[in-house]
């Protein structure tokens, strides 16, 4: 097995935390080898970041409205990405301890779109960044992350994470820490980047609030992704097989058998529904499910 083909089985088999981090290194080693290749050539290497950069000019915006989306997978500098992907992963391992994969991948793009909306609103709202509006643009997975963090940390604020240099300390005041940060650097060279932290900081600790209430902000777009996905998922001819076929007949052990599995499976399938939610079945479980209800 060669080192691509490790690689592919390694992303098929991790979890929605692996896939993104996977997603992210993927997007920067690449990008960044053709930077490298250009530059040897004296050729500058500028396009990938106009085009996936999500610009602070809504007019702009227009013109490539998915870079809300694209800029949350870009990074501008090893270390850029190395802080991000080390966070990402700390606190994503602890965020799926309480919360599912879905849920996961849904709140770190709402928190990145929300991430974008603070940072382009504040550009436009502002007197002080007017001058910066149409040189300006955001990149980097930091909006994202800051939503899982303050999950993390809202649901669990005295779980302590030894930190390097310090020891152990609650989460509840790592949050406090990273969101005075960006709060306080939001007139720095880096303005755009902790506003948009403080989007995808407010966006995680609404998350944990609404869910106290019975209300998941994540639900609407995974119900999306699942549309997208049953869309472009291949169908399959089935030919389903008549089991009074060919002239047998099921005896009355078999019948009460066969039907003491289904309601097996579906005792499952609702015990499934209680721990993850509905929105953790598999296509095939919300089939099963249905057809038990006619």
């Amino acid at each position: 097995m060669n080192f691509i083909d490790l690689i592919e089985q390694k992303f098929r088999k991790g979890d929605a935390l692996i896939r993104l981090i996977f997603i992210n290194v993927a997007v920067f080693v690449v990008l960044q080898t053709i930077n490298i290749l250009l530059l040897l050539f004296n050729q500058h290497f500028s396009w990938a970041t106009d085009f996936l950069a999500a610009p602070a000019n809504f007019f702009f915006l227009l013109q490539k409205p998915w870079s809300v989306l694209t800029y949350m997978f870009l990074h501008e500098g090893l270390f850029h990405i190395l802080f991000n992907m080390f966070a990402l992963y700390w606190f994503g391992q602890l965020f799926l301890m309480y919360f599912s994969q879905k849920q996961l991948v849904a709140l770190y793009i709402i928190g990145g779109i929300m991430g974008y909306v603070f940072f382009a609103g504040a550009y436009n709202l502002f007197p002080y960044f007017q001058t910066a509006i149409d040189n300006s643009v955001i990149l980097g997975a930091s909006g994202s992350i800051m939503a899982i963090i303050l999950a993390v940390a809202t649901k669990l604020p005295n779980m302590e994470m030894r930190m390097l240099f310090v020891g152990n300390v609650k989460l509840k005041y790592i949050a406090a820490f990273v969101v005075l940060t960006s709060f306080f650097g939001i007139t720095s060279n880096n303005a755009g980047g902790e506003i948009a932290h403080l989007g995808g900081a407010l966006t995680g600790y609404f998350f944990i609030v609404s869910l106290r209430q019975g209300k998941d902000i994540t639900a609407w777009l995974n119900k999306g992704i699942d549309r997208i996905y049953d869309l472009l998922k291949p169908r399959k001819l089935k030919v389903k097989k008549n089991e009074n076929y060919a002239g047998h007949k099921m005896s009355d052990v078999e019948y009460n058998q066969n039907k003491a599995n289904r309601m097996k499976e579906i005792d499952r399938i609702l015990d499934k529904i209680k721990v993850s939610g509905y929105d953790s079945l598999s296509a095939d479980e919300k089939k099963r499910l249905f057809e038990s209800k006619n």
